[in-house]
């Protein structure tokens, strides 16, 4: 019953958001303060949705730490594309051609944040959690993560490939961030972080979008095993690899402070444990 008055909430607003964002899609300023609106709301829906259906405090979006675990997530999802993009970079498959545009970037601002908010209220939030409830940590991942990828196969330049590599690297690193510190402040710095640096600072193709140019005019070109082809980066066997190992990093630190759920169980954490998050 949960699950039939969450998901459409959440849904509802990542649709009109996400089309309001569309119409406005040459005014980057307009697009930067719609998608910034969509990523509140989607707040302000899940907190009110959740409160009402489960009557307990939404603590997956407390508010003490959260501007510090938003902020340790942007620079983790920075940081980790710009290993990715520096590999690729090194086997001469990245060039800058130049610079693009500032307000194209601020206009990215808002398209990133609005998609990383409702996708993680919608996945982690509302899906891994309820699923989590039920069959446990390990199969609610792969589960989720599944569904994470065949979501993004929509997309302009989709592939299959594409898709199975968001499964794994999104699907896996962004749960397991929310399992280490269940909180979701954590995987939506990520995810932003991830998304912004990937288009609106290193001027690449965001999972097969179409995404707008940002700072660097910049080209991938070579095997799509290294730079991911139409899809972008993301599609990279690097990427891959290297959100494989931050999912293992997570997870290992989740089992650390007893986050995991086992299979048909309850969760054996302590919310008063230290979190990322605080």
């Amino acid at each position: 019953m949960r699950l039939l008055w969450q998901l459409p909430a959440v849904v509802a607003i990542a649709f009109v958001g996400g089309q309001a964002v569309n119409v406005v899609a040459g005014n980057p300023w307009l697009t930067f303060v719609l998608g910034a609106v969509t990523a509140v709301l989607a707040v302000l829906v899940y907190r009110w949705v959740v409160r009402r259906t489960e009557q307990r405090p939404v603590t997956e979006l407390a508010g003490p730490g959260a501007p510090l675990a938003l902020g340790r997530g942007v620079l983790a999802g920075f940081a980790l594309f710009a290993v990715v993009i520096g590999n690729i970079a090194l086997l001469g498959d990245y060039e800058v051609r130049g610079w693009g545009t500032v307000t194209g970037a601020v206009g990215l601002v808002g398209f990133m944040a609005a998609a990383a908010v409702t996708e993680e209220l919608l996945f982690r939030g509302v899906l891994f959690r309820i699923v989590e409830e039920r069959t446990g940590t390990a199969i609610a991942l792969v589960l989720t993560g599944v569904l994470f990828g065949l979501s993004h196969l929509f997309n302009a330049h989709a592939t299959l490939w594409g898709a199975v590599a968001i499964a794994i690297e999104a699907g896996g690193l962004l749960t397991a961030a929310y399992v280490a510190t269940r909180k979701l402040w954590l995987p939506i710095g990520l995810h932003f972080g991830w998304n912004f640096a990937a288009a609106g600072l290193f001027g690449t193709e965001v999972s097969g979008n179409g995404t707008p140019q940002g700072l660097l005019d910049a080209v991938t070109s070579g095997p799509v095993a290294v730079t991911g082809g139409s899809f972008g980066p993301e599609g990279s066997l690097y990427s891959v690899l290297f959100c494989l190992l931050g999912t293992g990093a997570f997870l290992w630190l989740a089992h650390r402070r007893g986050n995991l759920v086992p299979r048909g169980g309850r969760a054996e954490r302590v919310d008063s444990v230290t979190t990322l998050a605080r």
